[in-house]
């Protein structure tokens, strides 16, 4: 598989990522095996989780494989803290709420540092320059090599990445952020990604494939199985089920047919290769369906076809973002 720099530094990373938010809750371990197995061999690196997958337990089945399974050395593993489960603060970006937390991940994952350690929520309630000391000092200390954010706005992501640059001392500069981001969620090419791109920060997209919608399965109703069918997942596949994502979602079915693949590959090959992506973050149910994600390595969309799916799926950006004077 391709490898790609993760933004403006030398991190290499495999084009598409393997994603594990149902580890340890809906994927056991032997289908994570099987998982991590198929991407080592397809020659994917990095495996993205986070300290709150499964309640920490995506890190320990992640962590259980590493060496046994795959070798430490071979993947490029990130992590995620900051997001904490409170209702009244859903996320914790003080120093001593990321730095234990990095411990923590550290224990769980059996490894004594991390290739990419990634805030994971964007926290009003704590000083942005305390959240990014925690990153700095992560990584003087040798337990990240590089550091990210995730699900920051495009002001806050601007905010971050120019502190680091900016600011006197041993800044650690934001190698990426991870955004959802697909054919059905085109939101962060208002904000977020002008400023990735302006100051190198790699992107890393979740849910590429719109919550598993883009695959088709939802065309003809709720397949018994499927994260839709799910009862903790409904809620997160119901926004995408609607008129408008229907339409696009026939689109990509009638380019997979012109192309004689799949609606998931036409859909993922789209925003692996949008300027500024350096790899989706793939999850899947079971190692037959990261498998056909995989695939898509030796597809390239044709310019007519990727112009066809961009018209579709265009969203409505207005002022400020277009000349006024056209408006």
């Amino acid at each position: 598989m391709e490898q790609r720099h993760l933004g403006r530094t030398g991190l290499r990373v495999s084009r598409i990522g393997l994603g594990t938010l149902t580890w340890g809750r809906d994927t056991d371990e032997h289908d994570a095996a099987d998982q991590l197995k198929a991407f080592w061999d397809a020659g994917g690196t990095l495996v993205d989780t986070a300290d709150v997958y499964g309640g920490g337990e995506a890190e320990y089945v992640l962590g259980r494989m590493l060496d046994s399974l795959v070798p430490r050395a071979d993947l490029v593993v990130a992590t995620k803290a900051g997001s904490v489960p409170d209702p009244y603060r859903r996320s914790d970006g003080s120093r001593g709420h990321l730095l234990a937390a990095l411990d923590a991940s550290l224990r769980r994952l059996g490894t004594d540092y991390l290739d990419l350690w990634q805030v994971h929520a964007f926290d009003a309630a704590t000083p942005l320059e305390e959240t990014l000391q925690a990153l700095d000092l992560a990584v003087s200390s040798g337990r990240v090599r590089y550091a990210g954010v995730s699900g920051f706005s495009g002001w806050q992501l601007a905010k971050a990445a120019t502190w680091q640059l900016a600011a006197p001392g041993p800044r650690t500069r934001l190698a990426s952020t991870q955004m959802e981001y697909s054919l059905l969620q085109r939101g962060i090419e208002r904000e977020v990604l002008p400023a990735a791109l302006d100051l190198g920060v790699g992107l890393l997209p979740s849910s590429p494939l719109g919550r598993g919608v883009l695959t088709g399965k939802y065309r003809t109703g709720t397949p018994s199985g499927s994260r839709g069918a799910s009862e903790h997942m409904a809620p997160f596949v119901e926004p995408y089920l609607d008129e408008a994502a229907s339409r696009i979602v026939d689109a990509v079915a009638t380019a997979a047919d012109g192309l004689a693949t799949t609606p998931l590959q036409v859909a993922l090959a789209w925003v692996r290769d949008r300027p500024g992506v350096a790899a989706p973050v793939v999850g899947a149910r079971n190692a037959q369906q990261l498998t056909e994600a995989l695939s898509v390595e030796t597809l390239s969309l044709p310019d007519e076809i990727c112009q066809a799916l961009d018209d579709v799926s265009a969203p409505v950006h207005r002022y400020p973002d277009q000349d006024w004077s056209t408006l």
